[in-house]
């Protein structure tokens, strides 16, 4: 029996190092900002994007098309991810917000938006329903999903 134990020990220790990158980085979620990113809490989420609490139907609270990347500081695919969506963030700079939320912070949100996988990416065009995408995306479809999803030149 200790011998199973041992083995699924170092079993869970090499998953976690192998798939995960090993160390962990941090976001910049103190501040509410990451450069051009905002940071969404559950009740700012509400606020900004989506009150799932009052509509059963989709009805987005904002002006601009946004992105969200929904994201855990222990997913290396997020950590690689990341920057591509902060530099669209810069590229798009008053056409489209990007926001993030942290799934492990905002678990009630992550779960009431169904986000099963990390990470997930949702473009909410300001008209009609947003779409998603999951996993580690080439920089070559973020830029497609902008322009067919959001509608942004």
């Amino acid at each position: 029996m200790k011998i199973i134990s041992t083995t699924m020990l170092i079993g869970l220790m090499m998953f976690f190092t192998n798939c995960h990158g090993g160390n962990p980085v941090k976001t910049n979620s103190s501040s509410g900002t990451s450069g051009n990113v905002i940071v969404l809490t559950n009740e700012t989420f509400k606020q900004k994007v989506f009150n799932y609490s009052l509509n059963k139907e989709w009805k987005y609270e904002g002006t601009l098309p946004a992105i969200i990347d929904f994201y855990a500081d222990w997913c290396g695919p997020c950590r690689r991810l990341s920057p591509m969506v902060e530099e669209l963030a810069k590229k798009y700079d008053g056409k489209i917000i990007v926001y993030k939320v942290d799934t492990d912070a905002q678990q009630i949100l992550a779960q009431s938006m169904g986000i099963s996988s990390l990470p997930t990416l949702l473009f909410v065009p300001v008209k009609g329903q947003p779409r998603s995408t999951v996993g580690l995306v080439p920089n070559e479809t973020l830029e497609r999903a902008v322009h067919e999803i959001l509608q942004v030149k």
